[in-house]
């Protein structure tokens, strides 16, 4: 079913369960300590190439992934914002985080007014205008010392072959890219078996398709 930026989004117990590697999403995330911080990436290297220090946690519920993404993008600035408290400023309930525009104004609240502001993809498959435009938004957000948060929707595949499935929906961060950009990193709150990958800017654009995303302007 398509679906567009605005509508609920949730990590649904159905579409964690689909996801490759047996994820089973609640029980899983359940089971991460939220007061114990991990690093997902730490690296600046040259050549088109930069990685976050990401001190990842995952959600401790199916819904939180919106609060849970947010918490994980301002870590990389050192900031340790309390997911409830972020998840009753953006309006989550069980049935999730409505719309990144419930996720920007969040952000901006840690880091400054107007530093992010919310861009929509809203066709069933980014275009290639859409697609180098998010392949700019990330690497200005990332050397910026900043991460993006993605509404996502659907299933991709990493560039290690995995497949991951919230057809539900769901919020990810993307904290590095490679190559110039041709290849980002994300981390996912939905499992710390698979706290980050990476995917090709197609299959992210492609992925965002019918929602959005937030990054610095």
């Amino acid at each position: 079913m398509r679906t567009t930026m605005l509508r609920k989004t949730a990590l649904t117990i159905a579409a964690a369960a689909a996801t490759a590697g047996g994820i089973a999403g609640p029980a899983i995330a359940a089971q991460a300590a939220p007061g114990t911080p991990t690093a997902v990436q730490a690296d600046r290297k040259p050549g088109g190439e930069r990685q976050l220090d990401v001190r990842y946690e995952a959600q401790p519920n199916f819904y939180y992934c919106g609060p849970a993404a947010a918490r994980n993008a301002l870590s990389v600035q050192g900031k340790n914002i309390d997911v409830h408290t972020m998840a009753k400023e953006m309006g989550t309930t069980e049935a999730g985080t409505d719309s990144i525009n419930d996720i920007t104004p969040v952000l901006n609240k840690e880091t400054g007014k107007d530093v992010y502001r919310s861009v929509e993809i809203p066709g069933a498959k980014a275009d290639d205008k859409q697609t180098d435009k998010l392949r700019e938004d990330i690497k200005r957000t990332v050397d910026s010392g900043h991460a993006v948060v993605a509404n996502i929707a659907g299933t991709t595949t990493d560039t290690d072959g995995v497949v991951h499935s919230f057809e539900g929906g769901h919020y990810i961060s993307v904290t590095g890219y490679q190559d110039d950009g041709d290849t980002v990193t994300i981390a996912d709150s939905a499992n710390p078996a698979t706290a980050t990958y990476q995917l090709t800017i197609d299959d992210l654009a492609d992925w965002i398709a019918t929602r959005g995303y937030t990054a610095t302007s």
